[in-house]
């Protein structure tokens, strides 16, 4: 018997195909899952008007890419990003920043659909905007980068003074300390008060 299959059956056919299948299989599971039909002369009238309509739809749709195509293939974009002094960029330019410059320029595009890498040094690169499955467009951009100027040695100078300034205190301290023991030497007098004593047992 003949049905018309209104989805995809994996190893019998695709949605709005004619196959022809054996009365069991078709009346006791493809018609009673809703997976199919059976070819009836209506049936198939029907089926050629609908394919028939959504040949026009997907006809225009594509139509309508193609045009849309074509105003994105005269559009150019440029970038200009801070970077570090060895050229990378902070961040990245990528499919939402082209999106959101398209959208300036007054080009709707779903970010979703443009394919580029995530750029992050200076150069000309392209992003392609998949518009339809048979139609894309390409969008060519240039990046130009703003780098930082590198920190200059004379600023880490400060930082090297403050140890060398603590050491000349230390010494400082260390060479005063001997003036404190010259004291000791100013009693010598104590001693030679001993001495009389001395010589007046030496006379008894």
């Amino acid at each position: 018997m003949e049905i018309i299959l209104k989805e995809d059956v994996i190893g019998l056919g695709y949605k709005n195909d004619i196959v022809n299948v054996k009365a069991g299989y078709g009346r006791n599971y493809l018609i009673p899952t809703g997976k199919g039909v059976i070819a009836s002369e209506s049936a198939k009238k029907v089926l050629a008007e609908e394919l028939k309509q959504k040949a026009v739809k997907l006809a225009k749709i594509k139509a309508d890419a193609e045009a849309l195509a074509e105003k994105l293939n005269a559009v150019s974009l440029s970038f200009n990003a801070k970077a570090s002094s060895t050229g990378v960029i902070y961040g990245s330019i990528g499919n939402m920043q082209i999106a959101e410059e398209l959208q300036k320029l007054g080009f709707d595009i779903d970010r979703k659909i443009i394919n580029v890498k995530d750029v992050k040094a200076a150069g000309e690169y392209v992003a392609v905007v998949k518009l339809h499955k048979e139609v894309a467009a390409q969008v060519p951009f240039t990046v130009t980068v703003e780098m930082d100027k590198p920190e200059t040695p004379a600023e880490e100078a400060p930082v090297e003074k403050k140890p060398r300034k603590a050491k000349k205190e230390e010494t400082t301290e260390v060479e005063e300390a001997p003036v404190a023991e010259e004291t000791p030497a100013e009693e010598v007098p104590a001693e030679e008060a001993e001495a009389p004593a001395e010589e007046e047992k030496t006379e008894e």
